[in-house]
Protein backbone atom coordinates (compact mmCIF):
# COMPACT_ATOMS: atom_id res chain seq x y z
CA UNK A 1 0.00 0.00 0.00
CA UNK A 2 2.40 2.32 0.67
CA UNK A 3 4.71 2.05 -2.14
CA UNK A 4 1.23 2.39 -4.31
CA UNK A 5 0.28 5.35 -2.19
CA UNK A 6 3.90 7.28 -3.27
CA UNK A 7 3.57 6.35 -7.03
CA UNK A 8 0.29 8.29 -6.75
CA UNK A 9 1.44 10.71 -5.31
CA UNK A 10 4.40 11.39 -7.40
CA UNK A 11 2.60 11.10 -10.55
CA UNK A 12 -0.05 13.44 -9.32
CA UNK A 13 3.06 16.06 -8.38
CA UNK A 14 4.40 15.39 -12.01
CA UNK A 15 0.94 16.14 -13.45
CA UNK A 16 0.91 19.17 -11.44
CA UNK A 17 4.65 20.24 -12.62
CA UNK A 18 3.58 19.52 -16.18
CA UNK A 19 0.85 21.76 -16.06
CA UNK A 20 2.48 24.37 -14.35
CA UNK A 21 5.43 24.67 -17.30
CA UNK A 22 3.00 23.99 -20.16
CA UNK A 23 3.64 26.29 -22.98
CA UNK A 24 0.23 27.69 -22.46
CA UNK A 25 0.88 28.56 -18.77
CA UNK A 26 4.21 30.36 -20.31
CA UNK A 27 1.91 32.59 -22.86
CA UNK A 28 1.17 36.11 -20.63
CA UNK A 29 -2.25 37.30 -20.30
CA UNK A 30 -3.29 39.90 -22.27
CA UNK A 31 -5.71 42.10 -20.40
CA UNK A 32 -8.26 43.60 -22.41
CA UNK A 33 -8.15 47.13 -22.73
CA UNK A 34 -11.44 49.15 -22.82
CA UNK A 35 -12.10 52.75 -23.71
CA UNK A 36 -11.47 54.02 -19.95
CA UNK A 37 -8.13 52.42 -20.18
CA UNK A 38 -7.05 53.70 -23.78
CA UNK A 39 -8.33 57.21 -22.96
CA UNK A 40 -6.74 57.79 -19.60
CA UNK A 41 -3.10 56.38 -21.07
CA UNK A 42 -3.35 57.47 -24.71
CA UNK A 43 -6.15 59.85 -25.58
CA UNK A 44 -5.79 62.36 -22.94
CA UNK A 45 -1.71 62.49 -22.46
CA UNK A 46 -1.61 63.36 -26.25
CA UNK A 47 -4.76 65.99 -26.62
CA UNK A 48 -2.62 67.81 -23.44
CA UNK A 49 1.45 67.50 -25.29
CA UNK A 50 -0.68 68.65 -28.49
CA UNK A 51 -2.90 71.85 -26.99
CA UNK A 52 0.53 73.22 -25.05
CA UNK A 53 2.57 72.28 -28.12
CA UNK A 54 -0.15 74.27 -30.07
CA UNK A 55 0.61 77.28 -27.78
CA UNK A 56 4.47 77.45 -28.01
CA UNK A 57 3.35 77.57 -31.54
CA UNK A 58 1.04 80.27 -31.54
CA UNK A 59 3.32 83.16 -31.62
CA UNK A 60 5.44 81.90 -34.53
CA UNK A 61 1.74 81.64 -36.18
CA UNK A 62 1.01 85.05 -35.15
CA UNK A 63 4.45 86.00 -36.76
CA UNK A 64 4.35 84.18 -40.16
CA UNK A 65 0.38 85.49 -40.81
CA UNK A 66 1.49 89.20 -40.13
CA UNK A 67 4.35 88.68 -42.53
CA UNK A 68 1.79 88.27 -44.91
CA UNK A 69 -0.92 91.06 -44.11
CA UNK A 70 -1.20 94.74 -45.60
CA UNK A 71 -0.40 97.39 -42.80
CA UNK A 72 -4.56 97.91 -42.67
CA UNK A 73 -4.65 94.21 -42.09
CA UNK A 74 -2.00 94.46 -38.89
CA UNK A 75 -3.75 97.15 -36.89
CA UNK A 76 -7.49 96.32 -37.83
CA UNK A 77 -9.38 95.92 -34.82
CA UNK A 78 -10.89 93.42 -33.87
CA UNK A 79 -8.16 91.28 -34.60
CA UNK A 80 -8.09 89.89 -38.42
CA UNK A 81 -6.05 86.60 -38.17
CA UNK A 82 -6.17 85.16 -41.86
CA UNK A 83 -5.07 88.19 -44.67
CA UNK A 84 -7.56 88.82 -47.59
CA UNK A 85 -4.89 88.74 -49.95
CA UNK A 86 -1.42 87.24 -49.26
CA UNK A 87 1.39 89.49 -49.34
CA UNK A 88 3.84 87.25 -50.39
CA UNK A 89 6.09 90.38 -52.08
CA UNK A 90 6.24 91.31 -48.23
CA UNK A 91 9.37 88.60 -48.20
CA UNK A 92 10.85 90.24 -51.51
CA UNK A 93 10.73 93.88 -50.37
CA UNK A 94 12.00 92.80 -46.60
CA UNK A 95 15.44 91.04 -48.76
CA UNK A 96 15.79 94.21 -50.83
CA UNK A 97 15.14 96.63 -47.87
CA UNK A 98 18.85 95.96 -45.72
CA UNK A 99 21.43 93.78 -46.95
CA UNK A 100 20.24 90.48 -45.73
CA UNK A 101 22.08 88.16 -47.27
CA UNK A 102 25.31 89.76 -46.07
CA UNK A 103 23.90 90.04 -42.89
CA UNK A 104 23.46 86.31 -42.54
CA UNK A 105 26.79 85.28 -44.04
CA UNK A 106 28.29 86.94 -40.96
CA UNK A 107 25.69 85.39 -38.50
CA UNK A 108 26.64 81.92 -40.12
CA UNK A 109 30.49 82.50 -39.91
CA UNK A 110 30.58 83.61 -36.02
CA UNK A 111 28.42 80.27 -35.67
CA UNK A 112 30.32 78.16 -37.46
CA UNK A 113 32.96 79.13 -35.58
CA UNK A 114 31.88 79.45 -32.19
CA UNK A 115 30.89 75.60 -32.44
CA UNK A 116 34.20 74.36 -33.70
CA UNK A 117 35.49 76.36 -30.87
CA UNK A 118 33.18 74.65 -28.24
CA UNK A 119 33.41 71.23 -29.77
CA UNK A 120 37.49 71.62 -29.76
CA UNK A 121 37.84 72.47 -25.88
CA UNK A 122 35.09 71.63 -23.85
CA UNK A 123 35.31 68.05 -24.80
CA UNK A 124 39.22 68.03 -23.80
CA UNK A 125 38.25 69.43 -20.77
CA UNK A 126 35.36 67.60 -19.97
CA UNK A 127 37.43 64.37 -20.54
CA UNK A 128 40.30 65.57 -18.03
CA UNK A 129 37.93 66.12 -15.38
CA UNK A 130 35.67 63.23 -16.19
CA UNK A 131 38.76 60.51 -16.59
CA UNK A 132 42.06 61.54 -15.64
CA UNK A 133 43.20 61.19 -11.85
CA UNK A 134 45.05 64.74 -10.62
CA UNK A 135 46.11 66.59 -7.42
CA UNK A 136 43.34 69.38 -7.52
CA UNK A 137 40.83 68.03 -9.72
CA UNK A 138 37.95 68.81 -7.49
CA UNK A 139 39.05 71.67 -6.47
CA UNK A 140 39.92 73.06 -10.19
CA UNK A 141 36.03 71.88 -11.48
CA UNK A 142 34.38 73.38 -8.81
CA UNK A 143 36.43 76.49 -9.16
CA UNK A 144 35.18 76.25 -12.49
CA UNK A 145 31.40 75.82 -12.26
CA UNK A 146 31.50 79.26 -10.21
CA UNK A 147 32.33 81.18 -13.09
CA UNK A 148 28.42 80.17 -14.33
CA UNK A 149 27.80 82.27 -11.29
CA UNK A 150 28.61 85.37 -12.20
CA UNK A 151 26.44 87.44 -15.76
CA UNK A 152 28.04 88.38 -19.11
CA UNK A 153 26.78 91.96 -17.89
CA UNK A 154 29.48 91.85 -15.13
CA UNK A 155 32.76 90.63 -17.34
CA UNK A 156 31.57 92.34 -20.72
CA UNK A 157 33.44 95.77 -19.73
CA UNK A 158 36.81 94.04 -18.45
CA UNK A 159 36.53 92.14 -21.57
CA UNK A 160 36.01 94.86 -23.88
CA UNK A 161 39.07 97.16 -22.32
CA UNK A 162 41.39 93.68 -22.69
CA UNK A 163 40.39 93.16 -26.49
CA UNK A 164 40.80 97.20 -26.96
CA UNK A 165 43.66 97.28 -25.36
CA UNK A 166 45.14 93.96 -27.90
CA UNK A 167 44.19 95.90 -30.99
CA UNK A 168 41.22 92.94 -31.64
CA UNK A 169 37.85 95.30 -31.34
CA UNK A 170 39.63 97.63 -34.18
CA UNK A 171 41.30 95.27 -36.77
CA UNK A 172 39.01 92.06 -36.17
CA UNK A 173 35.81 93.25 -34.27
CA UNK A 174 33.86 89.49 -35.01
CA UNK A 175 37.01 87.56 -33.63
CA UNK A 176 35.69 88.66 -29.33
CA UNK A 177 32.48 87.02 -30.18
CA UNK A 178 34.63 83.66 -31.60
CA UNK A 179 37.47 83.51 -29.70
CA UNK A 180 36.01 83.43 -25.69
CA UNK A 181 34.53 79.58 -27.54
CA UNK A 182 37.69 78.39 -27.94
CA UNK A 183 38.26 78.25 -24.03
CA UNK A 184 35.22 76.09 -23.52
CA UNK A 185 32.25 77.18 -21.70
CA UNK A 186 31.34 75.99 -17.94
CA UNK A 187 27.90 74.97 -18.82
CA UNK A 188 28.88 72.73 -21.95
CA UNK A 189 32.17 71.36 -19.67
CA UNK A 190 29.65 70.01 -17.19
CA UNK A 191 27.37 68.61 -19.54
CA UNK A 192 29.91 66.72 -20.78
CA UNK A 193 31.98 65.72 -18.01
CA UNK A 194 28.20 64.07 -16.90
CA UNK A 195 27.74 62.02 -19.78
CA UNK A 196 32.18 60.73 -20.50
CA UNK A 197 31.56 59.55 -16.57
CA UNK A 198 28.75 56.96 -18.15
CA UNK A 199 31.15 56.10 -20.14
CA UNK A 200 32.45 52.32 -17.93
CA UNK A 201 36.31 52.74 -17.99
CA UNK A 202 36.91 49.52 -19.49
CA UNK A 203 36.95 50.73 -23.00
CA UNK A 204 40.10 53.01 -21.51
CA UNK A 205 41.34 50.71 -19.51
CA UNK A 206 41.80 47.86 -21.89
CA UNK A 207 42.77 50.39 -24.58
CA UNK A 208 45.60 51.71 -22.31
CA UNK A 209 46.98 47.88 -22.01
CA UNK A 210 47.04 47.52 -25.84
CA UNK A 211 49.56 50.63 -25.27
CA UNK A 212 46.91 53.64 -26.76
CA UNK A 213 48.05 57.18 -25.46
CA UNK A 214 45.18 59.17 -23.58
CA UNK A 215 44.37 61.14 -26.55
CA UNK A 216 43.79 58.12 -28.59
CA UNK A 217 41.80 57.17 -26.02
CA UNK A 218 39.97 60.27 -25.78
CA UNK A 219 39.65 60.93 -29.63
CA UNK A 220 39.48 57.50 -30.84
CA UNK A 221 37.10 56.02 -27.93
CA UNK A 222 35.28 58.54 -25.91
CA UNK A 223 34.12 60.73 -28.73
CA UNK A 224 32.40 58.45 -31.34
CA UNK A 225 30.77 57.18 -27.95
CA UNK A 226 29.64 60.73 -27.11
CA UNK A 227 28.67 61.82 -30.19
CA UNK A 228 24.54 62.90 -28.85
CA UNK A 229 25.64 65.16 -26.55
CA UNK A 230 28.23 66.88 -28.87
CA UNK A 231 25.08 67.46 -30.88
CA UNK A 232 23.63 68.74 -28.09
CA UNK A 233 26.17 71.20 -27.18
CA UNK A 234 26.64 72.22 -30.98
CA UNK A 235 23.02 73.01 -30.66
CA UNK A 236 23.28 74.81 -28.04
CA UNK A 237 25.93 76.69 -29.31
CA UNK A 238 24.62 77.37 -32.73
CA UNK A 239 21.19 79.04 -31.14
CA UNK A 240 23.33 81.06 -28.75
CA UNK A 241 25.11 83.11 -31.28
CA UNK A 242 22.47 83.00 -34.01
CA UNK A 243 19.83 84.86 -31.51
CA UNK A 244 23.05 87.02 -29.43
CA UNK A 245 22.31 90.26 -30.32
CA UNK A 246 24.27 92.12 -27.17
CA UNK A 247 27.86 90.72 -28.28
CA UNK A 248 27.49 91.96 -31.83
CA UNK A 249 25.79 95.28 -30.09
CA UNK A 250 29.09 95.92 -28.56
CA UNK A 251 31.93 94.65 -30.82
CA UNK A 252 30.47 95.17 -34.08
CA UNK A 253 30.68 99.28 -35.23
CA UNK A 254 30.82 98.50 -38.86
CA UNK A 255 27.35 97.95 -40.39
CA UNK A 256 29.17 95.69 -42.89
CA UNK A 257 30.04 93.31 -40.22
CA UNK A 258 26.07 93.45 -38.36
CA UNK A 259 24.87 90.03 -37.89
CA UNK A 260 20.99 89.94 -38.82
CA UNK A 261 20.00 90.48 -35.42
CA UNK A 262 21.85 94.00 -35.31
CA UNK A 263 20.77 94.27 -38.58
CA UNK A 264 16.95 93.90 -38.07
CA UNK A 265 17.34 96.19 -34.52
CA UNK A 266 19.48 98.70 -37.15
CA UNK A 267 16.30 98.35 -39.81
CA UNK A 268 13.83 99.68 -36.95
CA UNK A 269 16.26 102.94 -35.52
CA UNK A 270 17.06 104.47 -39.60
CA UNK A 271 13.82 103.80 -41.21
CA UNK A 272 9.97 104.21 -40.68
CA UNK A 273 8.62 100.92 -40.05
CA UNK A 274 6.95 99.18 -42.13
CA UNK A 275 5.29 96.06 -40.02
CA UNK A 276 5.18 93.70 -42.70
CA UNK A 277 8.56 93.53 -43.65
CA UNK A 278 9.86 93.72 -40.45
CA UNK A 279 7.65 90.28 -39.64
CA UNK A 280 8.62 89.01 -42.75
CA UNK A 281 12.67 89.13 -42.11
CA UNK A 282 11.97 88.03 -38.61
CA UNK A 283 9.96 85.06 -39.99
CA UNK A 284 13.94 84.35 -42.11
CA UNK A 285 15.41 84.80 -38.50
CA UNK A 286 13.56 82.41 -37.22
CA UNK A 287 12.71 79.77 -39.24
CA UNK A 288 16.18 78.51 -39.71
CA UNK A 289 16.50 77.43 -36.08
CA UNK A 290 13.28 75.47 -36.25
CA UNK A 291 14.40 73.54 -39.00
CA UNK A 292 18.01 73.10 -37.18
CA UNK A 293 16.39 71.36 -34.60
CA UNK A 294 13.60 69.67 -36.44
CA UNK A 295 17.02 67.53 -37.74
CA UNK A 296 18.37 67.28 -34.88
CA UNK A 297 15.96 66.69 -31.80
CA UNK A 298 16.48 63.32 -31.68
CA UNK A 299 20.26 63.46 -31.14
CA UNK A 300 19.80 66.43 -28.62
CA UNK A 301 17.08 64.82 -26.50
CA UNK A 302 19.49 61.76 -26.68
CA UNK A 303 21.78 64.19 -25.26
CA UNK A 304 20.17 65.75 -22.33
CA UNK A 305 18.79 62.51 -20.86
CA UNK A 306 21.78 60.90 -20.71
CA UNK A 307 24.12 63.37 -18.99
CA UNK A 308 22.58 63.50 -15.35
CA UNK A 309 19.44 65.74 -16.36
CA UNK A 310 17.07 62.82 -16.46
Amino acid sequence: MSNTSYTIDRNEANNNNNDKLSPNSLIPKRKKRGFKSIFKKTILPHTILISVGFLFLVPFLWLFLTSLKTADEIFAIPIQWLPSEWQWSNYIDAIQAIPFFKYIWNTIVICLFSVLGQLLSAPLVAYGFAKLKFIGRDFLFYLMMSTMILPYQITMIPLYVLYTKMGIVEHAPTLPLILPNFFGAAFYIFLLRQFFMGIPNEYSESARMDGASEFRIYWQIILPLSKPVLFTVALLTFLGAWSDYLGPLIYLNDPSTWTLSLGLRGYISSNQIDWGLLMAAATMFTVPIVILYFFVQRQFIEGISMTGFK
